[in-house]
């Protein structure tokens, strides 16, 4: 993948591209800040093919995991204090970095974009209506050049065909892997299921 650098002209958060690039490399460990790297590039990639803005998906694709490895306590104190549902608090990372770490980066990257902020909301729970924004961040964090599970290239192609099929691939699979290993699987991958799934049959079989 040929790396594209971007300079943000939007005032969509108050930093330059190196100046986040810097603070998620502060935020992250070394293997996740290239993982980030790599879904922003991803990102850009299907932003361009779908018709969204790049910009946007280039800070969702960094920012989508800008809180993956902070403490559970850091979550749990963003719940009670910005009175989110109390039903987070049954589940853990894999969901809290998400809704909860879309909340950390109003707090401390100071990003009011509701579009990005849903971006980064959604990317593992998926939705059930998502902007074409949302879509792009949620697949790209999928498919992004060192994910390599069975059925990631069949996910790549389906995403490069129909930006909607490959969430409806990646919710179907997703879900089958929650349950096989006796998961909780959180609400809003039922409903993004529900949504995209019977939509898509034809696509994604």
């Amino acid at each position: 993948m040929n790396e594209e650098t971007i300079e943000y002209t939007h005032h969509y958060i108050p930093l330059t591209h190196d100046q986040l690039v810097d603070r998620l490399r502060a935020a992250l460990k070394p293997k996740r800040f290239h993982h980030v790297l790599r879904v922003e590039q991803t990102a850009m990639e299907l932003a361009k093919q779908n018709g969204v803005d790049v910009e946007k998906a280039s800070i969702a694709g960094l920012c989508h995991d800008y809180a993956k490895q902070r403490p559970d306590q850091d979550f749990i104190d963003e719940i009670h204090q910005k009175g989110l549902d109390p039903d987070l608090l049954n589940y853990g990372n894999a969901i809290w970095h998400g809704i909860v770490g879309a909340e950390l980066i109003k707090d401390e990257l100071g990003i009011w974009d509701e579009d990005i902020l849903n971006a980064v909301r959604h990317h593992t729970t998926g939705a059930a209506k998502m902007t074409k924004l949302e879509q792009v961040i949620y697949m790209a964090d999928y498919i992004e050049p060192a994910r390599d599970f069975d059925g990631v290239e069949q996910a790549r192609k389906i995403t490069a065909q129909d930006l909607g099929a490959g969430v409806a691939y990646q919710t179907k699979h997703t879900l089958n892997y929650l349950i096989e290993n006796n998961k909780p699987v959180y609400p809003k991958t039922i409903e993004t299921y529900n949504a995209w799934v019977p939509a898509y049959e034809g696509k994604i079989n």
